[in-house]
């Protein structure tokens, strides 16, 4: 009896001290994981604007953005709706952090390319990052004819480069906000008495309705004197809708043109007047390689 009392309270506590460290060994691990925040907007797009998202690896993104005419032309135009322009474009992941694209928009017969770059994100656990920074860079180039034919027109003058800084912070499951500083520099200008280069600064959010629904907004302050009296600062408020493997954004806003340089420096709508096009993008997303594991997994 002595002995199998000994033998029975030998493999209880045998059985408590490996459990023990097994526990130990689990909350250590716990602790040294870094858990990375996801989705903090629905597509790499807000509405006009980039987002602080990235397609993923070997994913391509064919993205189709349509922008009606103002809806204050009344029940002649159909509200709007019997004018268009488009923006086609192709996005495609190089790595999870590098994201390049092209594009082409009917308005200006504009032709564009960017990549962008996602320099950090946000993290709990071991890795403490309380925000998402990403840079992107923009090319334009203006295909339609020069309003001035008569002067020395050169291929340079049809190029606009735009700069930002995306850094973006998602508060919770449901509530995203990124800030913009931007920099847009214009080969060609109206006089010389114009800068070549603007800056502005934009804001975005996103606030998640239900699991496929969202609401979505972006504004975009140019600092004072340094374009036309004309132009307003672009406001566009809208909603996400994700089926699928589609994500449909619908929305409205006061800029008819669908990039960087056309909306900040070239909005002439006022909210005020009614001056409000409808519009929307669809994404589609098809994965052409399919991720590497990792060794863990």
């Amino acid at each position: 009896m002595i002995k199998n009392y000994f033998l029975l309270t030998s493999l209880l506590l045998f059985g408590f001290h490996s459990f023990s460290q097994e526990s130990l060994l689990d909350l250590l691990v716990e602790e040294e994981r870094t858990e990375y925040t996801t989705a903090s907007f629905k597509t790499t797009r807000i509405i006009n604007t980039q987002s602080i998202e990235n397609l993923a690896s070997g994913v391509l993104d064919l993205k189709i953005s349509h922008r009606f005419g103002r809806v204050n032309r009344g029940i002649n135009d159909f509200f709007g709706l019997d004018q268009a322009t488009i923006r086609l474009g192709l996005d495609y992941g190089i790595t999870d952090r590098l994201m390049v694209g092209i594009g082409r928009s009917t308005v200006q017969k504009a032709v564009d390319g960017f990549a962008k770059y996602k320099m950090l994100r946000q993290s709990s656990g071991k890795v403490d990052m309380p925000i998402s920074l990403s840079w992107y860079s923009n090319v334009l180039v203006v295909t339609q004819d020069f309003p001035n034919p008569e002067r020395d027109n050169e291929f340079k003058h049809r190029l606009f480069f735009t700069h930002q800084l995306l850094a973006a912070r998602k508060f919770n499951s449901g509530t995203s906000i990124m800030l913009m500083p931007t920099l847009i520099h214009r080969n060609l200008v109206e006089s010389t008495q114009v800068d070549n280069d603007v800056l502005a600064l934009g804001l975005g959010g996103r606030q998640k309705i239900t699991n496929r629904v969202a609401l979505t907004f972006e504004y975009f302050y140019v600092l004072p004197n340094q374009i036309d009296d004309i132009y307003k600062n672009s406001l566009s408020l809208g909603f996400d809708i994700e089926t699928g493997g589609h994500v449909f954004q619908l929305h409205f806003t006061n800029s008819l043109g669908m990039m960087d340089k056309q909306y900040i420096t070239e909005t002439t709508g006022d909210w005020g007047a009614g001056d409000i096009h409808f519009g929307f993008n669809i994404s589609r997303v098809f994965t052409l390689k399919e991720p590497k594991r990792k060794p863990n997994e």
